[in-house]
């Protein structure tokens, strides 16, 4: 495609775009999260005349406040010492996507932003997978708390396993979070697999799609068509937002997939999100501008069928039968579970008064270790408030206290006791999230 051929296109979709390049932070010069990450899509989108098509709107980003990030986090020892300024815009971009939208002033919303967010936990401690906040994440409770409550859908399409997003929703029925990715055998982070099932007020919606290297556009495709499609027909959320990593085409340096950009622009024509916010994807030149280039066609209802990269060949990238196969019986196997999530749920909180999940999370840029322990409580009026007691190998043990948006009496008289009496002696912060009164305290000495 060349400009002239757009210049004079309407978009059937009004579609407001964000885009913040961030062009003055990255991890290191040479690292793939680096400043030029996007220089190339940035030319792209100009040189195609995206911004002469008539019904595409390019908006500035907001800056997310701390409060827009403790709805979601616990930062350690706080969010100044965390997230920088890019931090803040990369989230508050996508916050102006989802303004965009709620206000009515576009049909759906693209934030092209960095750094991503879909690998950052409830508890930061420091940089995990190119990700210290979560800015998906941030994006819906900021949402949620200034247009009211909505269940929503977030569909991670990175390569990589949205171990954050999965964190940080894991006991909340009202998201429903389903990620389809590279096997975690594989694949950093090592997580993702069909047994994540979610919390105990929330079995069912967490929803993992390990799949094959070498998975290509037809693994992709039915994936959806035939697994996410249905759930989110059985499910009915009132927004859907796309986890939009790229990563997963046949060009990014640190996956091993072949999906390509016109197969991205018909996923998300398929799938038809109302807001999707950029994530991983390191093929700077190779894919980034293309794949950029079909969603955001896709997502403005226009033409995408001529969006090709200059090295596509199909007979290199067609996906082998074995694969197509196995693709075909994990949905059967997923599908499965989904339809019998109830019977699960029973199995596994029966005759149980809490859930308790012990992990360690390893942030593989800082070199930081955490020991942590979660404790779900079993409740049969709301999700239940949830403990996790952490540290690392670097100390600042803490305790967080958080009483769900769907919380009872007893589980927010429960949350707001144990907050005040855990004792500061033995912790460097001690935290409350009230997500149903949009309330953070911390204490410490």
């Amino acid at each position: 495609m060349k400009c002239g051929a757009i210049k004079m296109l309407k978009a059937k979709n009004r579609l407001g775009l964000v885009f913040f390049p961030a062009f003055d932070w990255a991890i290191s010069p040479t690292h793939p999260e680096r400043e030029e990450r996007l220089l190339y899509t940035q030319d792209q989108i100009f040189e195609e005349g995206i911004n002469d098509i008539e019904g595409i709107k390019f908006y500035n980003p907001n800056i997310a406040s701390n409060k827009d990030i403790e709805r979601v986090h616990f930062c350690v020892p706080s969010v100044e010492d965390r997230a920088t300024t890019s931090h803040m815009i990369s989230a508050g971009g996508a916050i102006k996507a989802a303004e965009a939208v709620m206000e009515g002033e576009a049909d759906k919303a693209f934030a092209l932003v960095r750094p991503p967010g879909h690998h950052a936990q409830r508890v930061v401690y420091g940089d995990r997978g190119f990700c210290i906040i979560n800015i998906e994440a941030i994006m819906l409770e900021n949402l949620r708390a200034r247009y009211g409550h909505r269940r929503v859908a977030i569909i991670d399409t990175d390569c990589h396993h949205g171990d954050g997003t999965q964190d940080i929703y894991w006991n909340d029925s009202d998201t429903l979070f389903i990620s389809f990715h590279q096997d975690g055998r594989t694949l950093y982070p090592g997580t993702g697999f069909i047994d994540e099932f979610g919390g105990p007020g929330a079995i069912g919606y967490n929803i993992n799609v390990p799949l094959p290297p070498g998975t290509g556009q037809e693994g992709f495709l039915y994936v959806l068509d035939n697994l996410v499609l249905p759930i989110l027909d059985e499910y009915k959320p009132e927004l859907i937002v796309n986890s939009a990593g790229q990563d997963n085409h046949y060009t990014d340096p640190l996956t091993n997939m072949n999906f390509t950009a016109w197969g991205y622009a018909e996923l998300n024509h398929r799938l038809n999100p109302d807001i999707a916010v950029l994530e991983g994807g390191y093929s700077i030149e190779g894919a980034l501008p293309y794949v950029n280039l079909g969603i955001i066609l896709a997502m403005a209802g226009l033409d995408y069928s001529h969006v090709r990269e200059p090295d596509y060949d199909p007979a290199k990238l067609k996906q082998p039968q074995k694969i197509t196969e196995y693709i075909k019986e994990l949905c059967e196997t997923i599908y499965k579970r989904w339809r019998n999530k109830e019977s699960i749920a029973q199995e596994i909180i029966k005759g149980k008064e809490e859930i308790i999940r012990k992990r360690n999370v390893y942030y593989d840029t800082d070199g930081i270790m955490e020991y942590q322990t979660q404790r779900f409580k079993v409740c049969n009026k709301c999700s239940g408030v949830n403990i996790i007691d952490s540290t690392s190998d670097r100390g600042m043990p803490i305790f967080a206290v958080t009483i769900p948006q769907d919380a009872c009496s007893s589980c927010i008289d429960e949350g707001y006791k144990m907050y005040k009496e855990a004792d500061v002696q033995n912790y460097f912060r001690i935290y409350l999230q009230d997500r149903k009164n949009d309330i953070f305290f911390k204490r410490h000495l």
